[in-house]
């Protein structure tokens, strides 16, 4: 069995910064892709930004320049720097992980979700 729990959610005024992070636990070989996606209320759940193993990084046009994903693979921690925070940005933001328990078994592994809210 594998965990991923995220932490650094939170308010923050327009303009602001916040820092996600997520680690994984439990039975892990190796993880793969390690990404972040947001849903806001009413609406489906999107792609924030996603990074490969090896460092590889893409993101949604609307974070483009002010979200930065990283990662620590001897941690198996994923980061989120989100910087000139947008009210729109406001969302529960959930942490993904695609997961090798073994050589040849992998499974999409989800966090519960953490709140950032942008307001004045």
């Amino acid at each position: 069995q594998v965990q991923l729990v995220e932490s650094g959610g939170g308010l923050v005024q327009p303009g602001g910064s916040l820092r996600l992070s997520c680690a994984a636990s439990g039975s892990i070989f190796s993880i793969n892709d390690m990404a972040w996606y947001r849903q806001a209320t009413g609406k489906q759940r999107e792609l924030v930004a996603i990074i490969t193993r090896s460092g590889g990084t893409n993101y949604a046009d609307s974070v483009k320049g002010r979200f930065t994903i990283s990662r620590d693979n001897a941690k198996n921690e994923v980061y989120l720097q989100m910087n000139s925070l947008k009210p729109e940005d406001t969302a529960v933001y959930f942490c993904n992980a695609d997961v090798h328990t073994s050589w040849y078994q992998n499974t999409i592994y989800w966090g519960q979700g953490t709140q950032v809210t942008v307001s004045s």
